[in-house]
């Protein structure tokens, strides 16, 4: 079992950047592929990134290539969501979740933690 804390979110503004953190509990953090997810008011919660627990493999939503990266330092046991070119759009509650299944983890993952809101202003 693991437990998630994210950290890092806030209010930018439209263009700017956000770096995300969600630190694990537990000493087999890197058997763990790790992702983010986002809900917006009104809005399902929606896949973003997600990477394995090596690193080396990540996914994205489309929506979101080439604005958003994902890293993992399994050293430190935690998991990085780096956002770039923030719009108002992006605006949502942002969750880091957990997954033994590289499916699961895009999916339906096993492990979540609070959210952490992020607010991008026009």
């Amino acid at each position: 079992q693991v437990q998630l804390v994210e950290s890092g979110g806030g209010l930018v503004q439209a263009g700017g950047s956000l770096r995300l953190s969600c630190a694990a509990s537990g000493r087999t953090f890197s058997s763990y592929a790790m992702g983010w997810f986002r809900q917006a008011p009104g809005k399902e919660r929606e896949f973003v990134a997600a990477t394995s627990g090596s690193g080396r493999i990540t996914y994205y939503a489309d929506s979101l290539k080439g604005r958003f990266t994902i890293s993992r330092d399994n050293a430190k046991n935690t998991a990085y969501l780096q956002m770039n070119s923030l719009k108002p759009e992006d605006t949502a509650v942002y969750y880091c979740a957990a997954d033994n299944s590289w499916v699961l983890v895009r999916s339906v993952p096993a492990y979540w933690g609070q959210g952490t809101q992020v607010t991008v202003s026009s």
